[in-house]
């Protein structure tokens, strides 16, 4: 059986890189690459409606866009970063080598004292690297931990994130994902954890290409914002891939120490195995394995006990709500 491969840009051993996307609607996708110069690849269609390419000689921060049969060319939905924005092009980012926060290794629940803080707002630049350096300040304030409003790609210059459109990228007028990841690191020399605040009920509706690849939305529910996520139907299975990966990709390359999900009132998944439990077990395991504690905690306007009572007394097993 070949192994699924993962989804967005991906920098292999080698220096290649692999490109895939899921996209079952269609039959055919190139890849159309900007730098370091003009080329179209064609991608191999997997049996699970995957599309994958691996191509050499791509620079980091390399433009590229998934090409339809129709000739129409989209962003990449697992895009790493926007840096045009949402309707421009996506961009392929490595992980960074710079860190320095290799004896950190998170924060305990009953510890957490935290500052919620805009990214947009906080100064004056509205830039990740401005804001990480007032690390110290906030430490000196007495909290444990920076909770930053959702930083996911979205519409415009500033905004307060809860209608992005790249669950998988930093916005690029903050600072992208390389100024996030400085942020994080400089909180952690300052004795910060980082918990990041992540919409996985809804998506915001300008520059939202998720639907033109696969069923990433049914019209069995309604959410206030429209069609809901497709967390129960036909293709569900690749669907909580995708936000499942999205929430390991923050843990794992930008170095969070936690992700508030929003609103899980407002995800509609009746099935036995909800997806917000399969998210959090999959964001423990990898927490596990990098040797670090991550919390996953949640708003909830019910207030279900079940999202942090334990998984083997039929709980979700999150940290807190």
């Amino acid at each position: 059986m070949t192994a699924t491969p993962r989804l967005g840009a991906t920098r292999q051993a080698g220096g290649d890189v692999q490109f895939a996307v899921w996209a079952p609607f269609h039959e055919r996708i190139a890849l159309h690459l900007f730098d370091p110069d003009d080329r179209v690849v064609e991608m191999r269609r997997h049996d699970h409606g995957e599309h994958v390419a691996v191509v050499d000689d791509v620079p980091d921060g390399a433009r590229y866009r998934y090409r339809l049969a129709d000739g129409r060319e989209l962003a990449d939905p697992a895009s790493r970063h926007q840096p045009e924005g949402v309707a421009g092009p996506s961009a392929v980012v490595s992980p960074d080598v710079g860190w320095s926060d290799g004896g950190w290794t998170g924060i305990e629940v009953d510890d957490l004292v935290l500052y919620e803080l805009h990214v947009g707002t906080f100064t004056e630049e509205g830039t990740f690297e401005a804001a990480a350096e007032h690390a110290e300040r906030l430490a000196r304030l007495g909290v444990t931990a920076v909770e930053l409003l959702p930083v996911a790609e979205f519409p415009g210059e500033r905004n307060w994130g809860y209608d992005g459109v790249f669950p998988w990228a930093a916005q690029h007028s903050y600072g992208g994902p390389h100024g996030l990841r400085t942020f994080v690191d400089a909180c952690h020399r300052a004795g910060l954890g980082v918990v990041l605040d992540v919409v996985y009920n809804h998506l915001g509706p300008e520059g939202n290409v998720l639907a033109e690849y696969g069923p990433y939305f049914t019209e069995a529910y309604r959410t206030p914002w429209g069609a809901a996520l497709n967390f129960d139907g036909p293709g569900c299975d690749e669907v909580r891939r995708f936000f499942v990966e999205s929430a390991l990709m923050w843990v794992t390359e930008c170095h969070v120490d936690g992700l508030r999900l929003d609103a899980v009132h407002a995800i509609v998944d009746p099935s036995p195995a909800p997806f917000v439990e399969e998210l959090t077990a999959a964001v423990h395991a990898r927490a596990s394995q990098l040797g670090r504690r991550v919390l996953v905690t949640a708003e909830d306007a019910h207030n279900d006990p079940r999202l942090t009572r334990a998984r083997n007394l039929g709980g979700i097993g999150m940290d807190a709500q």
